[in-house]
């Protein structure tokens, strides 16, 4: 008798998928300052550095408190976005390893090292791809500049009141996007996707790392939200230590596609030359405080998420059979 083959669950990685974009969302809304103050400095041009608390006084003195969250509609779609792309390859590569596992014989169904830096890579790379253009409108709410900084501007340079471009209200995320394709054109939304996808190496790290932790304490003790909130914070830290740079140039990227077009390398090198290494790691502490901070509460939501997304699909399946 031929043996059934093992059945790669596709159900599983929709609930993963949904788990892990709730989990994104809720993550991003509590730490999005962070982000604003982050990719502002990775994209200024000058060289002085702000202290932490003087960048958030003065955006709250120039733009109020919604300065501090210019862009994040278009950043919960697209952390929504992303991590269902994500978690659902990922999932489904897992899937097929444990299986691959089973067919085998293989002791343990756990991925090796190995197999979790391809399931990485796969999920990193199809994000990366169909969520670069969420990322590029993004990056250009979250940086454009207020009728306040540009009147600053202006008098900095000893420019008479109205010298810069039209001061209008914040666009929304529609009239960012449409705006870009118009004076742009369609190739502006993949601008920074090679860096983007160099920077695939920055969650096949963060989940390598976090899966190979949560292997090890697994025999020891049950994963709670709190483990998983701390394994997930260690992950990400040593994650977007090592990747911050290509971070620091993908933002670049995306904020100077319509002006001029440079290579990765040659982005590097502009800003080691004008700027030196430091120029790299420019907003590295509220980067690395906000993605420490979001990944250790993803992971401790998405378990949670993932528990009720089964418990009310059981329930909504069960309710189907008895009507």
């Amino acid at each position: 008798m031929s043996q059934s083959k093992p059945v790669i669950p596709q159900n599983d990685n929709v609930a993963h998928a949904l788990a892990g974009a709730g989990g994104g969302v809720l993550s991003m809304a509590l730490t999005y300052p962070l982000i604003t103050l982050s990719t502002r400095a990775q994209v200024e041009s000058k060289r002085a550095e702000t202290a932490f608390l003087a960048a958030v006084q003065k955006i709250i003195a120039r733009e109020g408190v919604s300065g501090l969250y210019a862009g994040l509609s278009s950043a919960l779609f697209g952390i929504s976005v992303t991590n269902f792309v994500y978690y659902y390859w990922y999932e489904w590569t897992r899937a097929f390893f444990e299986a691959a596992a089973v067919r085998t014989g293989r002791a343990s169904k756990k991925l090796t090292t190995v197999e979790s830096m391809i399931a990485g890579a796969i999920a990193g790379s199809a994000t990366v791809i169909l969520t670069n253009p969420i990322w590029v409108v993004n990056t250009r709410m979250t940086t454009r500049k207020t009728a306040a900084q540009e009147a600053e501007e202006d008098a900095e340079k000893g420019l008479p009141a109205g010298s810069s471009s039209a001061r209008t209200k914040a666009p929304s995320t529609i009239g960012t996007l449409l705006n870009l394709l118009r004076k742009e054109g369609p190739q502006a939304l993949f601008a920074g996707v090679v860096p983007a996808l160099v920077l695939v190496i920055n969650p096949i790290l963060q989940y390598t790392l976090f899966e190979q932790m949560k292997n090890r304490l697994e025999k020891k003790r049950r994963i709670t939200p709190t483990v998983a909130f701390l394994l997930g914070a260690l992950g990400k830290l040593f994650a977007t230590s090592v990747t911050y740079p290509y971070i620091t140039v993908k933002s670049q990227m995306h904020v100077a596609a319509g002006e001029k077009k440079e290579g990765v390398f040659a982005a590097i090198n502009r800003v080691v030359k004008e700027e030196g290494y430091a120029g790299l790691y420019k907003g590295i502490g509220p980067k690395v405080t906000q993605s420490v901070m979001t990944a250790a509460f993803l992971f401790a939501f998405k378990d949670v998420l993932y528990e009720q997304t089964v418990r009310l699909r059981g329930s909504v399946a069960k309710k189907a059979l008895t009507a």
